[in-house]
């Protein structure tokens, strides 16, 4: 029954299809030709453009726009490098920062000054003397008045804030201006950070001020600040590049003294 059905001749069905006969003739080949890929636009003549060029060319090259000066400075991207460093870099120059009379401090950032040293310790100052600040003057007012209660004045931070960033921000730009006035190849990022680095005297000094002795609170910052002030005055020497601008140092020398002053009158009163 089944060997009749497949018996059956079907060239004359709807939809069948008869079979191709290999008569073992050639065939012509066709070749697609190779697809060249292009950049848009193409070029109009001249130097206005690059025209089309082939993306697997040999001679492209992409060219890199020259950023702007002003671009860089406002780029968060142009100061990562300032933050690349480890903590023995960090500590080194701590420990550097406390040695006033050395005057080598500008020929180990030279190389790689950093802002995260700066930063680290003017945010470490703002906090340290504001928490300071409120316990020397409670015991300085329960010294005479035992009837005294703790209370913490938040107006010490908020005061901290400004005048310690102001000073690490504000001062090494414009000694950075008047000694690029004066003719001195001076450079901004590594009087930031001098200057940041200047301040770390004060945080251990700080907890020396809470001893309620006044006169002994006047010795202590005016030490501290005179060292601080030398430090920054004997390395700032090394930016005039044989020029005498004494009175320069000596100007650094006395902001950084006011500074001290005006930790002692303000937070250690």
């Amino acid at each position: 029954m089944e060997d009749s059905y497949t018996g059956l001749p079907t060239s004359h069905l709807l939809g069948s299809v008869p079979a191709v006969v290999d008569d073992g003739k050639s065939s012509t080949n066709y070749e697609v030709p190779e697809a060249n890929m292009q950049t848009f636009p193409p070029n109009s003549g001249g130097d206005r453009g690059r025209g089309y060029q082939s993306l697997a060319g040999p001679s492209e090259t992409f060219e890199q726009q020259p950023s702007s000066n002003w671009r860089g400075v406002c780029s968060i991207s142009s100061y990562t490098q300032y933050f690349n460093v480890d903590t023995d870099v960090v500590l080194n120059r701590l420990l550097g920062s406390l040695s006033p009379t050395g005057g080598d401090f500008s020929s180990k950032i030279d190389a790689n000054p950093d802002l995260y040293g700066p930063i680290w310790i003017s945010t470490t100052l703002i906090f340290v003397i504001a928490a300071f600040g409120n316990c020397a003057t409670y015991l300085m007012e329960k010294k005479s008045d035992t009837s005294t209660s703790w209370s913490f004045d938040v107006g010490y931070v908020n005061l901290a804030f400004w005048s310690i960033y102001g000073y690490a921000i504000l001062v090494p730009l414009g000694f950075y201006f008047l000694l690029h006035y004066l003719g001195s190849n001076a450079s901004l990022i590594r009087f930031w950070c001098m200057w940041g680095y200047s301040l770390f005297i004060f945080i251990p000094s700080s907890l020396l001020l809470l001893i309620p002795v006044e006169a002994l609170r006047w010795i202590i910052l005016l030490l501290v600040g005179g060292a601080s002030a030398c430090f920054v005055g004997f390395n700032l020497r090394s930016h005039m590049e044989g020029n005498d601008l004494t009175i320069i140092v000596v100007a650094a020398f006395l902001l950084q003294m006011a500074l001290a002053i005006f930790f002692k009158v303000w937070f250690f009163p």
